[in-house]
Order: C-alpha cells, then structure tokens, then sequence
C-alpha cells in the first residue's frame, strides 16, 4: 500500500522530466543547425541513438523473441517515422524555427487518434472532436504567427508532415508492440533509420554531410543523448503507469521550447504573441484528446 504513491508521484515526473529533455534537445539542434547542414545533424542523431538503444536493450533483457510481423513494422516505422519523420523535424527547425516546429509537433496525437479510429476501430469521442477543434485553431493561430515572422505558407508544411509521419508511425509501433518489446522494437526503428539514411547519403554522393567538427558536433551528440534518454524515460513511465498519465505530460515538449528559446535562443529565433497563443492552444488540444479522449 504505500508503494502506490510513490509511483504514482515518479511517473508524472519521469514524463516531466522526458518531455523537458525532448525541448532541451530542440534547442540544441537548433544551435547545431547554425553553422552545419540538417542532414550532418539528422546523421548524428541516428547515431548516438543506435548507440544509446542498443545499450538499453543490453541492460533491459536482450531481444527477447520478437515476431517477424513485429520486426517489420518497426523497421517500417523507422523509415516512416524516424527517417521521413524525424528528417523533416531537422529541416522545420532550420527553416521555421524550434518553437513553431515544436508547436506543429502536437499534431501527432490528432493523427494518431484519427488513424486508430479508422484503422483499429477505436471510439470517437467528444474531446477528440474538441481536442481536433482547438487544435486547428491553434494551428491556424501558429501559422498566420509564423506568417508575419516571414515565413511561407508552404515552409509550414515541414512540421506538418513531420508530424503526420510520427502520427501514422504511432499507430505502427502500437501494432508492433504485440510482438516485440518497447525499448528493443526502438532500437531496431533507429537502426533500420540510420542503415537507410547512411545508404542514402553514400548513393547520392553527399557522404561528406557525415562529417561534423566544432561546437555543432557537441551540440548534436549531446541533442541525441537527450532526445534518447527522453524516448527511454517515457518507456519507464509507460511501463509504470497508464497512457493517460504519462501522453498528456509528453504533449507540454512545446511550452517548455518556448521557455529555453526566449532565454537560449536570442539573436536566432524570434517570438509573436500569435506563436505562443497558438502553441498553448495546440498543447491543450493535444492534452484533451491524450488524457481525455479515450474516456
């Protein structure tokens, strides 16, 4: 009995803690980006997270015996989402920002609803459809806020795929966890991604995009490290407590980019009234379809 509330109380704070490193390591790249290419910065992510979920699996059990269907959906969500997905989050964050990019980011949670409900015959709810709502107005909000920032229209469409790719990849992985655990299904995600990209770079003549020198390469290993200490935080949390505790926590990533960009970010990045209300609106869209949708 009175280990109830110590979990109960390390949970909402792992998921915390996961979600402030996920910002942590957007303003890192952020920085990384400054003076080195999205693909050298994508490449070395891959790497520090093959090397970091591989060590995981080591200390978490090994493979264990996972199905085939398993290991081919996680190898078809590390192209879909690690790759396509995770690519177009460096390019967002180069061309239209860590704070707009990690805004868009909360969109995932309205593809993933939508495909389970498609797909999986999951219900419709009432705060699906006002999460949906509320969301789309906060993007409208970010976008018209981004706008006047100078951007394009079409430039926003980068966080916007990025984040439909780790919608529909979401639902993979939730398939693929029938066979094949959290923390080894991710590292084979990350390494089919890193083999692909690898192979990608080597063919089309752009190998040199792997080399990376001076404070960029600090700030991308240690944006991997961070990025991949949050993914295996939120396996803890998971693996400790519901999905309706740990995903509403997950979803504030972009409030806390907010925060370290008006303090790490000057000079590089700039904010409007339009960007931060549209972000806050998009997290609490995000929230209500995470902690309250399936209700």
């Amino acid at each position: 009995m009175v280990a109830s509330p110590v979990v109960s109380v390390s949970v909402p704070a792992l998921a915390l803690i996961s979600a402030m490193l996920s910002a942590v390591a957007t303003i890192l790249i952020r920085h990384g980006l400054v003076r080195h290419s999205a693909y050298a910065g994508f490449w070395i992510n891959l790497v520090v997270g093959t090397i970091c979920l591989w060590i995981a699996v080591l200390f978490t059990g090994g493979l264990g015996h996972p199905t085939p269907q398993a290991l081919m959906l996680f190898v078809l969500a590390g192209l879909i989402g690690t790759v396509a997905g995770r690519l177009l989050r460096f390019f967002s964050i180069e061309i239209v920002g860590a704070s707009i990019t990690a805004g868009f980011m909360n969109v995932t949670p309205l593809v993933s609803s939508g495909l389970a409900i498609l797909l999986l015959g999951e219900r419709l709810t009432a705060p699906i459809v006002i999460g949906t709502f509320v969301i789309v107005i906060g993007s409208t909000l970010l976008s018209t806020g981004g706008q006047r920032l100078g951007l394009r229209p079409a430039q926003l469409l980068l966080p916007t795929l990025s984040a439909t790719c780790f919608g529909v990849v979401a639902i993979l992985r939730k398939l693929g966890l029938s066979g094949m655990g959290a923390v080894p299904g991710t590292a084979v995600n990350v390494t089919t991604a890193l083999v692909a990209f690898t192979g990608f770079l080597v063919a089309s003549g752009q190998g040199g995009a792997m080399a990376c020198r001076g404070r960029s390469l600090v700030y991308f290993i240690a944006a991997g490290i961070a990025e991949n200490v949050s993914v295996f935080l939120v396996v803890v949390a998971l693996s400790m407590g519901a999905v309706s505790v740990v995903a509403p926590l997950q979803n504030v990533t972009p409030i806390f980019v907010l925060l370290l960009s008006v303090i790490f970010l000057r000079g590089i990045e700039t904010l409007n009234a339009r960007v931060v209300a549209g972000t806050l609106l998009i997290v609490l869209g995000a929230w209500l379809i995470t902690a309250l949708g399936a209700a």
